[in-house]
């Protein structure tokens, strides 16, 4: 149980904190609004996803119910799928493409691992 803990901590703070980084990215560098724009992508949308971004990285990391979890990861999927479709569709380099993909993976691995710490909580509590 000890493993699964400190997996899902690592794997969960490394999602968070790249969502936490990318929203203020999205709020304080030019460069992040010709991305958005160069991805056909309407500027207000920027601003809605950056928002977005804290409020699911704020939530993944707190004692939520499990119900906003799974949307809170659930919410982090779509997203990362669909930078993953956005930077092809848009030709951009392999690793503007791959990125994505690869906090998908991270986060299917905290995703997992919450599962585990959830059975075993349960195991824990004596039914009534």
């Amino acid at each position: 149980m000890k493993a699964t803990k400190i997996i899902y901590w690592i794997t969960t703070a490394i999602v968070a904190l790249m969502m936490a980084f990318s929203a203020y990215s999205y709020f304080t560098q030019p460069a992040l609004t010709e991305a958005f724009h160069h991805l056909g992508y309407p500027d207000h949308f920027r601003v809605e996803l950056a928002i977005a971004k804290l409020i699911g990285a704020i939530l993944l990391l707190a004692p939520v119910g499990p119900r906003i979890k799974e949307w809170t990861y659930a919410g982090f999927t779509f997203t990362f799928i669909a930078a993953f479709m956005a930077h092809t569709a848009a030709g951009d380099p392999v690793a503007n493409r791959v990125m994505p993909l690869v906090f998908l993976g991270i986060l299917a691995v905290s995703y997992l691992q919450y599962h585990k710490l959830q059975k075993g909580v349960q195991k824990a509590v004596p039914a009534h």
